[in-house]
């Protein structure tokens, strides 16, 4: 594993672990420079991080929340998106608020969109929390997919890293 200083990130996967209330999300939030404020308004384009529950945005569509990001991120793939709207199984909910969506599937919104941003680092807060088996499988294959990627990185917090995925750095929080 490569070492890691300043902050400085490794290009792949680098997982961010610890137990509840170690200062995983802050972690993620303070590499992104989003320390405070709605959602998708005080977003870098160039270090991604998102509520994956979006808070404040129940009368949002998915495509409204995609819009936001894709006018936010000059890097945008909006063929990267399309393939996972199909894959993550969003197309029947395309048209609905996300108020009227389950945690799950509100969560595959975000990560749809999170992951179509093609920032040079990505964030994902526990990616697999209120997901079913198809789209976790279909999370960890974009991560292994991209494992190797040389300029970019996907930092993934969770209790525990993803035995699934070769991490280039783990990041242990809360620990003696």
């Amino acid at each position: 594993m490569q070492a890691m200083t300043d902050h400085s990130l490794p290009a792949g996967l680098v997982a961010v672990v610890g137990d509840e209330g170690t200062g995983k999300t802050r972690h993620l939030r303070q590499l992104t420079g989003q320390t405070q404020g709605p959602p998708l308004d005080t977003l870098n384009p160039d270090a991604v991080w998102l509520d994956l529950s979006l808070p404040c945005l129940d009368d949002r569509t998915p495509d409204k929340v995609w819009d936001t990001l894709r006018t936010r991120c000059p890097r945008w793939n909006a063929a990267l998106l399309q393939e996972l709207v199909e894959a993550l199984k969003l197309q029947p909910h395309l048209a609905k608020n996300l108020s009227m969506l389950s945690t799950g599937t509100r969560r595959k919104v975000a990560l749809a969109g999170l992951l179509a941003t093609q920032a040079t680092v990505t964030c994902l807060d526990q990616p697999y929390a209120a997901l079913d088996m198809g789209s976790i499988r279909v999370v960890r294959e974009f991560l292994l997919a991209h494992a190797d990627h040389p300029t970019r990185t996907w930092v993934v917090a969770d209790y525990e890293a993803d035995e699934n995925l070769p991490w280039r750095h783990i990041i242990r929080l809360g620990a003696a």
